[in-house]
C-alpha cells in the first residue's frame, strides 16, 4: 500500500510543493514547528534513511543542501536546522525547519498557518531556487 508521501508525490494528496525533481520531492510541512518546516522525500518508497543505496542517499542529502539554502533566504532565521525521525510516515523524511532556538526543533511546539500563508511562503522559498 502507498504511503501518505507516495500519495504525494502522485497528487493524490494535495501539498504545498516547493520543488521536485526526477529523483526527490520537497513540501511544506502541513503541521509545522515553525514557518518553512520543508520535507525533502526520496520519490522512491524507503522507510529507512540508511537503507537507502549510497546514490539515493547522497541525492537526497544534496537535495536537501539545496532546499535548506533557499529556505533560510526566504525565511529570516539564524539557521536551518535538519532532521531525520521517521517514526510518523514510514517513508524516508527530511525535516528542513527554520530555527532560531533549539527549542523549535522538539516536534513539541507547533504554528498553525493558513492555506494562503502556505501558498505564499511556498512561492517565495521556490524563488530562490
Amino acid at each position: 500500500m502507498p504511503t501518505l508521501f507516495t500519495k504525494i508525490i502522485n497528487n493524490e494528496i494535495p501539498s504545498y510543493k516547493i520543488v521536485e525533481d526526477a529523483n526527490y520531492y520537497a513540501f511544506l510541512d502541513i503541521n509545522p514547528n515553525a514557518a518553512g518546516h520543508t520535507l525533502c522525500i526520496p520519490k522512491k518508497e524507503e522507510d529507512k534513511l540508511f537503507n537507502l543505496d549510497k546514490e539515493m542517499y547522497a541525492g537526497l542529502m544534496e537535495f536537501s543542501r539545496k532546499v535548506a539554502i533557499a529556505l533560510e533566504k526566504a525565511v529570516p532565521c539564524k539557521r536551518v536546522g535538519m532532521a531525520v525521525v521517521g517514526l510518523e510516515v514510514p517513508h524516508v523524511h527530511v525535516h528542513l525547519i527554520p530555527i532560531n532556538e533549539m527549542s523549535e526543533m522538539t516536534f513539541q511546539k507547533k504554528i498553525q498557518m493558513s492555506s494562503e500563508e502556505f501558498e505564499a511562503l511556498a512561492t517565495q522559498i521556490q524563488s530562490y531556487l
